[in-house]
């Protein structure tokens, strides 16, 4: 571990950028930096100036020394990735993107925060161009940075030999609560163990949160901590320019240990009431502040907004350099990706065929029994086939999730393949996949059991929001469980699922709906889908039609009787057989019940209403769910007064079948509570 600091002017070390750039140039930027970040949470009157402002040195040094970018083409795939974790500091990112030329006038920056900016809170993903991740929730941004940095690994170790056209570094920003949060450790132990030595991460470490000094609850020795899983660690002044630079340089040297660079800076610098203060974190500086800083810092303090001739020429000249090397890659991958390794990229980065898809999978013997789980395993295999660019893993579960396929090597210490080794990391693994989906190429899956989803719900919601393509195989999906206990046995994960906006929840009937579930994930609008599969074994149906293709639509007839309608049967997953069951079983007690397959609810509200009309008739107002989970939201398609056939509290341990009848899903128990519901 080194502690750096000055040299007398910034030269290049090894690094990126041949600009020579004087002292009072740099902190001419830093000094704009720091205004722009005041005036835009000064006018928004919300936001958080303290870190911004703290980082300004940091920022400056990377933009116009360090980073490869091309505002021409922000998803320039040999980019260098800047992730922005501690998204509080929105301002600094959003004032960098304006300084380097991005598509972000000074206007969206006079409208931070505001109804129909580009410039919201956090920064968001697709909204704002530049704006490599979704970040605010602490943690998260280093964990995703993790995934485009092994992403990155992965699409070299595929191109080996075009190695050049994928030769950049994941930068990170982060800060002490980035730190605090557990994500953050399990993605550090991952990169250090898979040597991911492109990635930087820069901690802001600034001793300051919300309530006040970071000794109220945080005194480990973060240095040694990230040492001992792996990591190169400095530390440095972060106000000072050169240090900042000799450390970046240090870092990019390091080409199998992923660095750490440990910035001590003063939260709100240059501020003479709120630097060092947490009440600079997450409030204006107020008017006065604002005055009395820009009058320390040289600055007219009656201007608001203001960006100097010689900070805009600066970025121009770095641009100017930018735009060379970019015309540079440009000339390369056209000369490198012609004949078969075009065709390999375009495997990466086209669309996928979901008709060849389909082709190349496994088809099912009608009345065969198999697990969801174990008919997931069978068309990954064919997947990673047909497919290049899937790559995934499981939280130390892939033998129960059938989620690794063999032949196609793993990642793990000092291997590289598609099959993810995570271990026992939820958390950290949804925010992996995140990064990997952001990166671009890739579609990556994670897998593990569908109670533990909410160890990763916060990448799942985030993966939502950023409407990133991302599958989620969650096995092991009801009480079905068994002797495994009420703690494995999901409940009320299926209604959470569901209500997070923007992710596809796909509970599959049988092999052949989990094999359209994968189909719908891969060749639907981007987005997530989390596809949920049983443990115990369930029978191969028969269909009519278009078959198990109708799960794109979301619910289908999978049966109707021979006689009028009396009820509709609406049911999922596990339970449709067992629906099925007792309808056949309620014909012939003189009950016409139709027999609905309901394995999407988003798929199916996506659906124009003469479709969802032809599958519940507004005329049949007789309807069951049956369902071994809670009923909360069904009632958005059963109506008032429906049959619920559900399961309302926890579960217990015993085996599934013993389950199965004391909770009430069975064939038989369903025909008495229809006939009782209908009073026949």
């Amino acid at each position: 571990m080194q502690f750096l600091s000055g040299r007398s002017t910034l030269k290049t070390s090894g690094g990126i950028s041949a600009m020579q750039i004087t002292k009072e140039d740099m902190q001419l930027v830093a000094t704009t930096i720091r205004t722009l970040a005041m005036d835009g949470v000064q006018k928004a009157k919300s936001g958080h100036p303290g870190m911004p402002m703290g980082c300004a040195e940091i920022a400056a040094v990377l933009w116009l020394k360090a980073l490869r970018y091309a505002p021409s083409d922000p998803a320039w795939p040999n980019r260098d990735r800047f992730v922005l974790s501690a998204g509080h500091g929105s301002m600094l990112l959003y004032s960098m993107l304006h300084l380097s030329g991005y598509d972000l006038s000074i206007e969206e920056l006079k409208n931070f925060r505001q109804w129909g900016s580009r410039t919201p809170g956090h920064p968001e993903f697709g909204h704002t161009p530049g704006v490599e991740t979704t970040t605010g929730p602490l943690g998260q941004g280093v964990a995703n940075a993790v995934g485009m940095a092994l992403a990155q690994k992965l699409l070299r170790a595929e191109f080996a030999a075009e190695k050049r056209v994928i030769d950049h570094y994941i930068y990170v920003l982060a800060g002490d609560g980035d730190l605090m949060e557990g994500i953050s450790y399990e993605a550090a132990s991952l990169a250090g163990h898979w040597a991911l030595g492109r990635l930087i991460v820069i901690y802001d470490s600034n001793d300051i949160t919300i309530e006040g000094s970071t000794e109220l609850a945080f005194s480990e020795d973060v240095a040694a901590r990230f040492s001992a899983c792996g990591w190169h660690v400095q530390k440095i002044d972060g106000h000072d320019c050169d240090a900042v630079e000799a450390a970046l340089d240090a870092a990019r040297c390091e080409s199998s240990r992923p660095s750490l660079v440990i910035a001590k800076t003063r939260i709100a610098k240059g501020s003479p009431g709120m630097e060092g203060s947490e009440e600079s974190h997450g409030a204006p500086l107020g008017e006065g502040e604002v005055k009395k800083t820009k009058a320390n810092l040289g600055c007219d303090p009656d201007g608001a907004f203001c960006v100097g001739d010689r900070v805009y020429e600066l970025f121009a000249e770095r641009r100017k350099e930018l735009e060379s090397e970019y015309a540079a890659w440009r000339s390369l991958f056209d000369a490198v990706m012609k004949g078969e390794s075009g065709k390999r990229w375009k495997g990466f980065f086209g669309p996928v065929d979901a008709d060849a898809v389909r082709a190349a999978l496994p088809v099912f013997e009608v009345g065969s029994k198999v697990a969801t789980r174990g008919a997931g395993g069978k068309v990954l295999e064919s997947l990673f086939r047909a497919l290049p660019n899937i790559v995934g893993g499981s939280a130390d579960l892939a033998p129960s999730n059938k989620s690794f396929v063999k032949g196609f090597g793993e990642t793990g210490r000092g291997k590289v393949g598609r099959n993810i080794r995570f271990g026992i990391r939820e958390h950290a693994m949804g925010a992996i996949q995140n990064g990997i989906a952001y990166y671009g190429g890739f579609i990556p899956y994670t897998a593990t059991f569908f109670v533990f989803m909410d160890y990763m719900r916060p990448p799942v919601r985030l993966a939502a929001l950023s409407k990133l393509r991302t599958v989620y195989i969650f096995t092991h999906d009801s009480f079905f469980v068994g002797e495994d206990g009420p703690t494995h046995q999901p409940v009320e994960q299926l209604a959470a699922a569901r209500a997070i906006p923007g992710l596809r929840v796909i509970r599959p009937a049988d092999a052949e709906e989990t094999k359209e579930a994968w189909i719908a994930a891969l060749s639907l609008p981007a987005g997530p889908t989390a596809i949920l599969l049983t443990r115990q074994d369930v029978p191969v149906l028969k269909r009519g039609g278009e078959g198990a293709r109708n799960l794109a639509r979301g619910a289908y007839v999978l049966w109707d009787p021979a006689r009028d309608l009396d009820i509709i049967l609406m049911a999922s997953g596990s339970e449709v057989h067992i629906a099925l069951e007792a309808a056949r079983e309620l014909e012939s007690a003189g009950v016409g019940a139709r027999v609905v397959s309901f394995p999407s609810w988003e798929l199916f509200d996506g659906q124009d209403e003469g479709y969802r009309s032809s599958v519940l008739p507004p005329a049949v107002a007789k309807r069951a769910v049956v369902e071994a989970g809670i009923s909360m939201g069904w009632e958005r398609y059963a109506g008032a007064g429906a049959l619920y056939i559900t399961l309302e509290h926890f579960g217990a341990s015993a085996p599934a079948g013993v389950l199965a009848e004391r909770f009430g899903f069975s064939s038989g128990n369903i025909v008495a509570k229809v006939r009782e519901y209908l009073g026949r």
